[in-house]
């Protein structure tokens, strides 16, 4: 049985797939994980935990994370709506197909490659709403933890300190998962372009794969929380 790709098609999914595989590699592990934003902006949920155990009105801590819990949760249910839409997409039968195609930039396909592109694309949104609502999930048992924190002035300085050490663990936690959903959005972009040329799908995903090691590296928001990280081990 011939496989409906082309030998672009199969090109430009390998590529795909090693720009992906490559950047997730550099992303969770070695030097450049350690000095990417997301671990710069661990440092600060650290300090932001360090300061709340030392106070005892923690409302506004509670607002802050209640705000980031909603904005997993506004992007879980995005992902739900993509999916349901690729979904009818792919109830539609071939007339989604034919229309884009009569774009006279857009490869034509076999019908096969179509529904593979759309179940791909699927894929990816179902694995970044089990992020998004993992780190929803995460936002409520920090919630709880930063509830079960013992006041400033508990008498036991060491076990404040470890559940404070625990607290920002997982905070970090929602971090990350957010994170890794984030970042199957900009996996997502780069398929869609595939659905027009695999030369097209190549340059998205080399080009989201750039976006996103210059936004964690080379940022003007990088270099802020850095900054405000070395004043923050000066001050200490």
């Amino acid at each position: 049985m011939l496989l409906p790709f082309s030998t672009l098609d199969l090109i430009a999914l390998s590529c795909f797939a090693i720009l992906l595989a490559g950047y997730e590699a550099m992303a969770r592990f070695g030097p450049l994980a350690r000095r990417s934003l997301s671990a710069a902006m661990q440092m600060q949920r650290r300090q932001w935990i360090e300061r709340m155990r030392v106070r005892d009105q923690r409302h506004f801590d509670a607002i802050l994370l209640a705000s980031l819990s909603q904005s997993n949760a506004f992007f879980a249910s995005t992902s739900v709506l993509g999916i349901g839409g690729l979904a009818a997409i792919l109830g539609s039968g071939d007339r989604a197909q034919v229309m884009l195609e009569k774009l006279p930039f857009v490869a034509r396909s076999s019908p096969a490659l179509w529904e593979m592109k759309i179940l791909l694309l699927m894929a990816i949104l179902v694995y970044a709403f089990f992020k998004f609502a993992w780190a929803f999930r995460l936002s409520h048992y920090t919630a709880i933890m930063f509830g079960g924190m013992p006041g400033g002035d508990a008498e036991d300085s060491e076990k404040l300190a470890a559940h404070a050490e625990q607290t920002a663990h997982l905070l970090g936690l929602v971090g990350e998962h957010a994170n890794s959903g984030l970042r199957s959005f900009y996996y997502a972009f780069s398929i869609i372009a595939w659905f027009f040329h695999p030369l097209l799908f190549i340059a998205a995903a080399a080009g989201v794969v750039m976006i996103l090691l210059r936004r964690e590296h080379l940022s003007r928001a990088a270099a802020i929380v850095r900054r405000a990280n070395s004043l923050g081990r000066s001050d200490a």
